[in-house]
């Protein structure tokens, strides 16, 4: 059975990348940050996964947890197939670079760039030896050719690094099997992130043009074709799923 890690896999966006994998017969290791409550509900809703769900709480600013969460991972499942970095710190305050402070930007690059690096060190040896693996980073629309972005600037500068990981880990790793991508979601808020494709066509969204609010069924679509058996030709690419909205520049 092919096993996923998903961080911060237990809500929002992440919690139906996890589900879609456990209905397509993986077994995955999730984490959570602070909501064990939540984290705990995906068992109850899912008592048929149970022998096959790994909860882990990890801070992805802090690279113990990250290794802790590779080891423990390893020690009970043995491989991992596909490493989707969903989670990523992310300022929600309206500000100019020069009114962050240093502790914000730190968490910004740290829970963003430097966590993929460490789960990348920890795992790729893995996906090696298996000749198998797929990468999955989170960015912004945009971030594919570096696009400023007002009042984000850290969270942007953090995910455009990362666009440089993604696309430079599929050219140095391709030999091994292994792809790595970057999906961008659009403006996906509230609960659309844990809502189906089907939930997200009843509701009317005047401001994206396709006429409908992207949700997390859109997400975990997308990052089930990356992950395909036969997707190897599909490295190094950025894809954004916005439903042709201009997140950027909807608001400044």
């Amino acid at each position: 059975m092919r096993h996923a890690i998903i961080t911060a896999g237990t809500k929002g966006l992440g919690k139906k990348v996890t589900e879609n994998f456990l209905k397509n017969g993986r077994s995955v290791t999730v984490t959570y940050r602070s909501d064990k409550d939540k984290a705990m509900e995906l068992l109850e809703e899912y008592p048929q996964f149970a022998s096959v769900i790994h909860i882990v709480k990890v801070d992805v600013t802090v690279r113990q947890d990250i290794e802790k969460l590779i080891n423990e991972t390893i020690e009970k499942f043995g491989r991992v197939d596909y490493l989707i970095n969903n989670a990523g710190p992310y300022i929600f305050e309206r500000k100019k670079l020069m009114d962050y402070s240093q502790e914000e930007w730190d968490a910004m690059i740290r829970g963003n760039l430097d966590s993929v690096f460490f789960l990348l060190k920890g795992i790729v040896p893995h996906m090696r030896k298996q000749k198998f693996g797929r990468i999955i980073n989170y960015g912004f629309q945009g971030a594919g050719s570096a696009s400023g972005w007002i009042y984000r600037s850290a969270f942007a500068a953090a995910k455009v690094g990362l666009v440089s990981l993604t696309k430079s880990i599929a050219f140095e790793e391709a030999e091994f099997g292994i792809t790595s991508n970057m999906i961008c979601p659009g403006n996906i808020t509230g609960e659309m992130k844990e809502a189906t494709i089907e939930q997200g066509k009843m509701v009317h969204d005047p401001d994206t043009p396709i006429g409908r609010p992207g949700t997390g069924g859109d997400i975990a679509r997308t990052i089930e074709f990356l992950c395909d058996e036969n997707a190897d030709m599909s490295t190094g690419a950025i894809y954004e799923i916005t439903g042709g909205l201009d997140v950027i520049h909807k608001h400044r």
